[in-house]
């Protein structure tokens, strides 16, 4: 066994270059190689970035393939160990499932392939489902062998921006800086609806990259094809590409998050704890904040957390909204799963379906946001405040005797939370 563990790694070679920056690693044989390859480069290559910093490459060689002819030198592939839109966004930091295989899978295509294959790449899911991190992800993974000044990365708010503020309007001198870059990425692309004037040069933007095979990458919160307000000439671009879908992390996705965490931060957690914590929490972000709160504790008040100390962080953290929790937030949710529109919502429908929809509504904004009945009714497209209390009073009594209504209730402020 000993011999057998010296001839597979006792050959590695390593050649480190301060001045150049570089750093190349000689496999024994073509095995390793692709085992290293297909295991570990990603993990070996964020550790490398770590330790090193930005600015280097890595080369990587065969120096024992049995094919090659005496004499011929090996071949090297060299790569960049940058990680621009940051070190923890990897691939192979992003957790599996069945549930998301495909998209994960076609992201790392699209990263292999650079804008000859799916064009664009739209990347949808609803909120902390890890959108944000795969488009990350494959950003990184381009820059290995690409300029990362060559990509693009920003939420549809910084694009909009861009033209706006750092161009003070001027269109045709903010395009052709965008036409500069090789690769563009945006991420939350469903407030473009916020920018109904913008559709039309998102459209000449994409014609630009579409025509000239540069890789778009879009990330937005539901499918395509149920955003009614995009102008037709670009919904029927954005179809042209491949779309995926993020489902939400199950229980087991956000386990092996929160084991990977404690293992990084040395925070000890017991599996009771651990489970508490997965089913308590769907949205990652949320599980940052609340580990991150575990961490704080331990470092700064005590070494060893007891069950008391956890059960007391998460009593003043479950219940808490997000600050930036509006009405508009919860309208969305409740129009999304009741599968009605937002404006009938608002408005003055009485079909059964609409009008317990919009019934929920108003008894979620009134609960989570504490918002007056008066100030209720004019959110709900001017209704009289006793509306909107009947409303309210008739759910709070419903779901007394109704445990599906209040499981409903429960599942649909915590989709609000983290939307």
């Amino acid at each position: 066994m000993e011999e057998e563990l010296k001839r597979w790694f006792d050959p590695l070679h390593f050649d480190y270059s301060e001045e150049n920056k570089r750093i190349t690693v000689g496999f024994p044989h073509a095995f390793f190689a692709r085992w290293f390859e297909n295991e570990i480069q990603d993990k070996f290559e964020a550790q490398l970035n770590l330790f090193l910093g930005n600015g280097y490459l890595v080369g990587y060689r065969d120096n024992g393939s049995v094919d090659r002819p005496t004499g011929v030198q090996a071949s090297e592939v060299v790569k960049r160990i940058d990680f621009p839109f940051g070190q923890e966004f990897t691939f192979d930091t992003f957790l599996i499932n069945k549930k998301n295989y495909f998209p994960i899978a076609s992201a790392k295509e699209v990263a292999k392939q650079s804008g000859s294959l799916f064009n664009p790449f739209i990347i949808c899911g609803p909120g902390g489902s890890g959108k944000t991190h795969l488009l990350k992800s494959v950003g990184n993974e381009i820059s290995k062998k690409n300029d990362y000044s060559t990509i693009f990365l920003g939420s549809m708010d910084e694009l909009n921006s861009l033209y706006t503020i750092r161009f003070r309007g001027d269109q045709f001198r903010a395009r052709n800086h965008l036409f500069e870059y090789d690769f563009l990425f945006i991420d939350d692309f469903h407030k473009i609806r916020e920018y109904p004037h913008f559709q039309q040069e998102v459209v000449n933007l994409f014609n630009h990259f579409y025509d000239n095979k540069k890789q778009m990458v879009l990330v937005c919160r539901d499918k395509i094809t149920s955003y009614d307000f995009l102008d037709d000439s670009l919904q029927s671009r954005l179809g042209w590409g491949l779309i995926v879908t993020l489902k939400e992390p199950d229980l087991e996705i956000r386990v092996g998050y929160i084991q990977r965490q404690v293992r990084l931060k040395r925070l000890t957690l017991t599996k009771e704890q651990i489970l508490t914590l997965a089913q308590r929490f769907m949205d990652f972000r949320y599980l940052q904040g609340i580990l991150l709160k575990l961490f704080a504790f331990k470092e700064l008040v005590k070494k060893e957390l007891t069950q008391k100390d956890f059960e007391h962080i998460l009593s003043n953290t479950e219940e808490k909204t997000t600050d930036d929790l509006t009405a508009k937030k919860i309208l969305s949710v409740v129009s999304e799963h009741f599968n009605v529109h937002v404006k009938d919502l608002i408005g003055t429908k009485r079909h059964q379906h609409i009008a317990q929809a919009r019934q929920v509504a108003m008894y979620l904004c009134r609960e989570m946001l504490n918002v007056s009945y008066p100030a209720l009714g004019r959110t709900f497209g001017g209704k009289d405040h006793s509306t909107v209390l009947y409303s309210v009073k008739k759910i709070e009594q419903l779901q007394e005797d109704d445990f599906e209504l209040k499981q409903l209730l429960k599942s649909l402020k915590n989709k609000c939370r983290i939307s």
